[in-house]
């Protein structure tokens, strides 16, 4: 059987797994609403797919093993990306696509007061974003089972990685030290999603969901320190959550606190984390310059 991809939406995520995929020989094919991206997909080996406002009906899905969509529903409770895809992969169910990868995020499992939690934990969001994502999960789902199509949610932590770093913040003197007492947050280098979905898009498991993310959950202040000790520099001053002038979305960030448990993909996709903590990951980013 061929393989080939598509990915619906080419940001950070596709982007680091593209070339491993090159690597492995495999086709890859990508959505862009930006015919001016088209070149530079093309200079990665990928074929651009110009839809316009999600309106093409050139599209034919009958063509593609996988499709990974990274799009997010919309703030009014759409989900553009499963309202383009699904009907066109029910249309082609016949055909070769056998697996869907849905890049989601850790906000579905909502507050959980700094306990450990995994897979198995329900879903408990506490905002709208959380929810449209809980919602989109339960769609693809849906789909997935009544198209014998295997379905995997992969839940993704804070992203970071070159270029998109505390050690980035600091230098353009937007990093700030917040401190509430008992508050961890989880986080991903960007390198460890790429090998976590290659590894996924090899592994015949069927439907799944994975928490992707390292393996300590740390104070965000913790990071911030770590980061200005490798640039040389002082610390932004350390501020009170309850007082620091935050937005309302910057604020909400901190009323989920959760520790979260990543061993279904180390026992299942049998993945080794380049970057099992903060640290080793800034260091290395540190290390190359990407920052």
């Amino acid at each position: 059987m061929s393989r080939h991809i598509m990915f619906f939406g080419f940001g950070f995520c596709a982007a680091a797994l593209a070339p491993h995929l090159a690597r492995d020989g495999w086709q890859m094919s990508a959505t862009t609403r930006d015919q001016a991206r088209a070149p530079a997909l093309s200079e990665a080996g990928v074929t651009p797919l110009v839809l316009g406002d999600y309106a093409s009906d050139m599209l034919d899905m009958g063509s593609y093993s996988h499709v990974l969509v990274s799009a997010p529903p919309a703030p009014d409770g759409s989900d553009p990306a499963f309202d383009f895809l699904a009907p066109r992969l029910h249309e082609t169910r016949s055909a070769q696509t056998h697996w869907i990868g849905y890049l989601s995020t850790t906000g579905v499992y909502g507050d959980h007061d700094g306990a450990w939690i995994e897979e198995d934990t329900p879903p408990g969001p506490l905002g709208a974003r959380g929810a449209r994502r809980v919602a989109a999960e339960q769609k693809w789902s849906d789909f997935g089972a009544a198209s014998d199509i295997a379905v995997q949610h992969f839940r993704l932590a804070g992203i970071y990685g070159p270029r998109r770093n505390a050690l980035t913040s600091l230098r353009a003197g937007t990093a700030r030290r917040i401190n509430k007492p008992g508050q961890v947050f989880s986080r991903i280098h960007v390198a460890d999603i790429a090998q976590i979905l290659f590894a996924a898009l090899h592994c015949d498991i069927g439907a799944r969901n994975f928490s992707v993310c390292d393996d300590e959950p740390a104070p965000p202040a913790d990071i911030v320190t770590y980061a200005a000790e490798l640039l040389g520099l002082e610390p932004p001053p350390i501020q009170d959550f309850e007082t620091a002038d935050l937005s309302d979305m910057a604020r909400s960030f901190y009323s989920e606190n959760k520790r979260i448990r990543n061993n279904r993909i180390k026992d299942e996709l049998g993945v080794s984390l380049l970057y099992p903590s903060y640290r080793e990951g800034l260091s290395a980013l540190f290390a190359a310059g990407e920052f």
